[in-house]
């Protein structure tokens, strides 16, 4: 398992953190877990998440980003991406309220350099035939962005 960076190394500040931020330290976090990341993953329910990461031995990890207490009170979406991942974090920046955040999901607090784990999420069950489906959309999607940037007038 790769070293986690401490929370005392990141800084935070969160008045200054976009959502784009806290994605960048949620990917660098998940490659630094041994997790391929990718972002704006669209899922088989209409759905779409923040960040979802695959690992080498096929499990999936899922951050829902969060930059204000406003943006997590308002949307109510996230319970829909839990059959779709084993392991759900929430990520956050410094200073976001985290007593707000459900107890049954993981805590990730990130800014634009780093990330930490403050909370391990619960491991969950996936359906065999969703993580099949969602592997192969996973690699197309993967292959398709990396094409978009080494010939981006195909």
């Amino acid at each position: 398992m790769a070293k986690q960076i401490p929370e005392s190394d990141i800084d935070f500040h969160p008045d200054t953190l976009c959502a784009g931020d806290i994605e960048r330290g949620v990917c660098r976090l998940f490659t630094h877990m041994g997790y391929a990341p990718l972002t704006e993953f669209p899922l088989t329910n209409n759905r779409r998440v923040d960040v979802i990461g695959l690992a080498k031995d096929g499990n999936w990890i899922v951050a829902e980003i969060k930059a204000s207490e406003r943006d997590f009170r308002s949307d109510g979406k996230w319970p829909e991406y839990l059959p779709y991942c084993h392991e759900f974090y929430f990520a956050v920046a410094g200073g976001f309220p985290l007593e707000i955040l459900p107890h049954h999901t993981g805590i990730i607090v990130a800014d634009a350099f780093h990330g930490a784990v403050l909370r391990k999420a619960p491991r969950m069950k996936m359906n065999a035939a969703r993580w099949r489906a969602q592997a192969l959309h996973f690699g197309r999607k993967a292959a398709g962005r990396w094409h978009g940037l080494v010939d981006p007038k195909h």
